[in-house]
Parts: C-alpha cells; structure tokens; sequence
C-alpha cells in the first residue's frame, strides 16, 4: 500500500546488521555491497485516501546508500 511519511522517524533502532540480515544476498545483489542494517521507527504517515496514522516502519538502510524498502509492520494509532 502506498503511502507518505509526515515528519521526521523518530525512536529509531537498529536490530540487524551484516549477516544477521536473512535478505542480505538479495540486498547486495539489487543495491550494491555495503554495510548493510536492519532498522526500524515510529513515523506520521498518510495513505493515499487520505487517512494519517502513527506506525512502526522497518527498512534497510547502508551508507550511501540510503534508505531501501520501507514497509508498515503495524499501525499504531489512528489520528
């Protein structure tokens, strides 16, 4: 489902790097060899209907790179 982040992520962590990535194969072959992490945060996002809601984003990301992949792991409250 396509949606807009509204604001910065914040709360944000780190919970996998390196080999304990299971995608990591998939990731250097798609985006290039890097120090790849798994990480994750809270963010305002808005769906393309309009509603806005606070969720838990995961993604990856690599230095220079960037940000790959984001995905809503769950709504966290309506607004």
């Amino acid at each position: 489902m396509e949606f807009e982040m509204i604001g910065a992520i914040y709360c944000v962590e780190t919970f996998a790097v390196g080999r304990e990535i299971r995608e990591l194969a998939r990731l250097r072959k798609l985006y290039g060899n890097a120090f790849w992490r798994k990480r994750k945060g809270i963010v305002q996002i808005r769906f393309s209907d309009g509603t806005s809601h606070l969720a838990e984003v995961h993604w990856y990301e690599a230095s220079g790179i960037g940000r790959k992949e984001m995905k809503i792991k769950r709504i966290l409250e309506n607004q």
